[in-house]
Formats: C-alpha cells, structure tokens, sequence
C-alpha cells in the first residue's frame, strides 16, 4: 500500500510539474516526457511512449491530458490516472486564473510580446530535437521512414485531418506486424 500511495503522489507531482512546463500544449510534453518517463524512471521505453503518445492524439480531447490519463491508467489503474490527470490539469487552471487577472494589461507591454516570442522558438526546438531522437528509435525499416514521411504529407500538404491519417497507419500498422511474423 505504501508503494501504491508513493506512486500516486510521483504521478501528481510529474504530471503537474510537466504540466507546468508544457508551453506550447501536448507536443511540448513530449521530451519532458520521455526524460521522466523513460530515462529517470525506466516505467516504459521509447517505443511504449511513443504508443502512449499516439492514442494520446488519436483520442477525443487534449493531447497532453489523454497521454497523462493513460499513463497514470497503465502505471496504478484508475487512481493512478486520476492523479496524473489531476496533475496536468492543476498547473492550466492555476496559470489561467491568474492569467486572465492581468491579460489586459500584459497583451500591450513589449516585454511580454517579446517573451513569447522566445518560447515559440524555444518550443519548435524541442520538437525538432524530440521527432527526430524518437523517429531514430521508431523506424525498424526503410518501410516504416516511407510511411512516416507519406502520413506527414497527407497532413501537412494536403489537409487531410490527422484522424484518418492515425486510422489508416494503425491498421496499416497491424497488416504490417500480421506479414512480418508470417514470414518468421
């Protein structure tokens, strides 16, 4: 009980701290995510994060709660993904709060225009930096890097919605793994 108790209070604490530091929204998350979460504590690899991560985004709502949710589920059931969600979510309401207090004064002062400014280049530069140590670990084949490549430009490119998009990859995914262990 003591392990499970100690559980739940690291997942509030992790997820309200990430939930902190998550300017920018859920792709944010992401190398914080996999720092805490694979490196530190060794709860899950890069390929289960990675997983964790795109059921994340493939389900109704915010991408950095559902990952939250999931996680705190998968590490201690229900109370765990309580925890984790209430985490993510404390640090947003708490900063909204105040946020809207002072908005209308700080939307005109230059200081604060030039700041965010700064961490949208900051933001872009861990998600540069967290795709491409992520894809490295992703890729099993030359398979894999076209369709990786395919997905992004049917978003990017053409506008197709990212859900289809999921859709078509995961099952692409699962005829993939169904061929593969055909052929051993």
């Amino acid at each position: 009980m003591n392990n499970f108790l100690k559980d739940i209070g690291v997942l509030y604490s992790l997820f309200f701290k990430i939930g902190l530091f998550s300017i920018g929204g859920g792709y944010v998350m992401l190398p914080m995510l996999r720092v805490e979460l694979v490196e530190k504590r060794k709860w899950v690899s890069d390929r289960e994060l990675l997983d964790y991560y795109a059921i994340g985004q493939a389900t109704p709502g915010i991408i950095a709660v559902n990952t939250a949710t999931f996680v705190g589920y998968t590490r201690r059931g229900i109370p765990g993904a309580l925890a984790a969600t209430a985490g993510m979510v404390g640090p947003s309401l708490i900063i909204i709060l105040a946020i809207a207090v002072f908005i209308p004064m700080m939307e005109t002062m230059p200081l604060f225009q030039k700041a965010f400014k700064g961490i949208r280049v900051a933001v872009a530069v861990l998600l540069v930096s967290t795709l491409v140590t992520l894809t490295k670990k992703g890729w099993r084949s030359w398979i894999d890097a076209m369709l990786t490549v395919a997905a992004f430009a049917a978003v990017v490119f053409s506008g197709i919605s990212p859900f289809p998009v999921i859709l078509a990859a995961g099952l692409l995914g699962l005829l993939l793994r169904r061929h593969r262990s055909s052929l051993q």
